[in-house]
């Protein structure tokens, strides 16, 4: 066996059911799920047609590179999304589909990844944990960069020495973050991009939360954005990861997308070819539609405007909470130790949180997850206002 597989730590959904483990709650209160991240909302109507009425295209093997109208599809909703310059970001060179984002930001460490002593997978810590596990089985080291509440939950970059630089060969970013919802800023990403340069390494950017934003006037930034305003239109070193399942509420369809510089991508295509992950043609199909429309998916940004704004009121003065940037995550500041809390609102309250610490690891700084918690408003309005009631009653009587 792969001898680095020793090295992948239990997921955090492991460690959380080890932690509730032996706990009965209240049987009288229903349960209520704040610690997945997984869309609860009613995907399209006119999405979940599509795939009922294209099922015939299951009898034929799928392209890996995928059909040119999803790609075609792709390159329009990004150019417009990010204001790039027409015709830069092209389907045919520019554009994979993936089965969702989880499966892409791991095989693309697998790909880009020179075995090399010392080499590094720079990641933000709190972090999604497919980096860690991606940099491990590619033979690398990770190295973490710590988002606080000091540094406004944002990597430090001018802080990583230059011989931590000098081994990087891959960059994971997160934004908006998991957990913490922040945003890169336009010289955030202009001064990674010069370190990119500097250095040799790649930047792949997580963007799977971008569409999930308060200020309809103010969407998020992206990596492919800023190249754009910077005139690096053949986005070299750069690479945006992006999916339906956040933002069209589609999770369990695996569609997305990697987006960026041509000749990283005709490469990574190679490595696809034998990797196996093309999606089937009815998924194709539907997310062709999917990205063409963006009703739905301001639709779906109103309903998490009504569930912060209700669960911020409910709360306001019970716990530590920040609004995020975007995202739909609250990452929560506890009174006392993360994991005795999660434990303790559950066997009195039935309601299930994710203690911080499990999303991060710890370094000579400390773990910077600790003593606190993510929150995900994914539930519908209702359980989301239910479950902060019950967290206030919580907090009036640990």
């Amino acid at each position: 066996m792969n001898e680095h597989l020793a090295l992948l730590q239990p997921y955090p959904f492991e460690k959380l059911t080890a932690l509730k483990a032996g706990i009965q709650p209240p049987t009288h209160l229903p349960h209520i799920a704040l610690s997945i991240g997984e869309p609860k909302h009613a995907p399209p109507p006119f999405l979940l047609k599509i795939l009922a009425e294209q099922s015939s295209g299951l009898s034929q093997y799928p392209a890996t590179k995928g059909l040119p109208e999803l790609r075609e599809s792709i390159a329009q909703w990004a150019t417009r999304r990010f204001n790039l310059k027409s015709g830069t970001l092209t389907a045919e060179h520019h554009v994979l589909p993936v089965a969702g984002t989880r499966e892409a930001l791991f095989s693309f460490a697998q790909a880009c990844v020179e075995k090399k002593p010392n080499a590094k997978v720079l990641m933000p810590n709190p972090f999604y944990q497919i980096y860690e596990g991606a940099a491990l089985l590619a033979g690398a080291q990770p190295y973490f960069l710590n988002c606080t509440v000091d540094n406004r939950f944002a990597p430090d970059f001018s802080a990583v020495p230059a011989e931590v630089w000098r081994d990087c060969q891959l960059l994971y970013v997160c934004s908006p973050g998991n957990p913490t919802g922040a945003v890169l800023d336009r010289e955030t990403f202009r001064y990674l991009i010069e370190l990119a340069d500097k250095y040799d390494f790649i930047i792949a950017s997580d963007e799977c939360y971008s569409e999930l934003y308060f200020d309809e006037e103010n969407p998020p930034l992206g990596l492919l954005q800023v190249c754009d305003e910077i005139g690096r239109h053949d986005f070299r070193r750069c690479v945006v990861f992006h999916s339906l399942s956040k933002r069209s509420n589609l999770p369990g369809l695996r569609s997305g997308f990697v987006a960026g510089d041509a000749e990283i991508l005709r490469q990574y295509l190679l490595y696809r070819t034998y990797h196996g992950c093309a999606l089937p043609v009815p998924t194709q199909l539907a997310s062709i539609a999917a990205w063409r429309d963006e009703e739905h998916v301001r639709e779906n940004r109103e309903l998490y405007r009504r569930k912060f704004a209700a669960v911020s009121e409910i709360l306001k003065n019970h716990l530590d909470l920040t609004m995020p940037d975007a995202g739909f995550y609250f990452w929560a500041q506890t009174p006392y130790s993360d994991t005795e809390f999660t434990r303790d609102l559950f066997a009195q309250q039935n309601v299930t949180v994710l203690p911080g610490q499990y999303l991060a690891r710890p370094t000579a700084d400390g773990n910077p997850g600790e003593n606190r918690i993510r929150m995900a408003l994914v539930a519908t309005l209702e359980e989301c206002c239910e479950a902060a009631e019950r967290i206030k009653r919580f907090l009036a009587h640990p």
